[in-house]
């Protein structure tokens, strides 16, 4: 009965196998893909059912043949939130320790009070004049590839340059603004359209274009609707419509990843 004897080298293994599924089938529920994911795991305990416990040679040699080109398929099935993951993983977030083991450490930046009075006076007058927009907070992964598909601003946070950029006839108004470092990068901005996703008909293309990024990145977003004049916000992959101004501030300030906690 050797082959039940674990050492501790064959738990950690276990567990840190175990923590991955988890974690990965926790990252797939925001993005759509739990049931593919889910359905993949049903077929790898299938096959080894048939396989290896049952030794049925010819259903077994059938499905092997699937698991020899299982990993390319994973690629191409996976290829959204595959990239969303080694964005993640090389975000200037995960390694900031690294910074302080050399004595770098900048401290914890502090978010000014103007800036998200400002941010937050734009968005209100934009929605009470109807007019639409689509706002990309920068978070720990680096937005600059979207950033060069608009046009660079680099300027301070203003109310009233922003309202200007999301003017109806401003060539840049049906792009995307993006704040990196607590500064307008730029404007115009093409962004990633959430695909497979069960939204409300009163949300358009923009609301897409937002979930999309907070399902690629940590990037915090702010969508405003042209037909009807109301806010929503999206970040990791979940979308919280209809917000109001202060709720609003409270999605600003605070570094939450629940969406709930800002209607709370």
């Amino acid at each position: 009965m050797d082959w039940i004897q674990f050492s501790f080298k064959d738990f950690i293994d276990i567990l840190l196998v175990t923590l991955f599924l988890y974690y990965t089938y926790k990252a797939l529920k925001t993005s759509g893909s739990r049931t593919l994911f889910t359905g993949i795991i049903s077929f790898i305990i299938i096959w080894v059912v048939i396989y290896r416990l049952f030794d049925m040679r010819l259903m077994g040699a059938i499905l092997d043949k699937f698991m020899g080109v299982g990993f390319i398929l994973l690629v191409i099935l996976f290829q959204d939130d595959i990239k969303r993951f080694l964005n993640a993983l090389g975000s200037r977030g995960r390694w900031k320790f690294l910074g302080r083991m050399f004595g770098k450490d900048d401290g914890v930046e502090k978010i000014d009070a103007s800036y998200i009075a400002s941010l937050t006076l734009a968005c209100v007058n934009m929605a009470k004049k109807k007019s639409g927009a689509l706002i990309v907070i920068e978070g720990n992964i680096d937005l600059d590839p979207y950033e060069h598909t608009g046009e660079i601003i680099n300027a301070d946070v203003n109310a009233r340059l922003i309202e200007n950029i999301f003017f109806k006839n401003s060539p840049l108004h049906d792009g995307a603004l993006i704040i990196s470092n607590y500064r307008l990068a730029s404007a115009g901005c093409i962004l990633p359209v959430a695909q497979n996703v069960d939204m409300p008909k009163e949300m358009g293309l923009r609301h897409r274009s937002g979930l999309g990024m907070a399902r690629l990145t940590d990037a915090k977003v702010i969508i405003i609707s042209e037909e009807r004049g109301k806010m929503s916000v999206a970040y990791k992959g979940e979308i919280l419509a209809d917000v109001n101004a202060d709720e609003l501030q409270k999605f600003l300030s605070s570094s939450t990843t629940d969406l709930s906690a800002v209607r709370s």
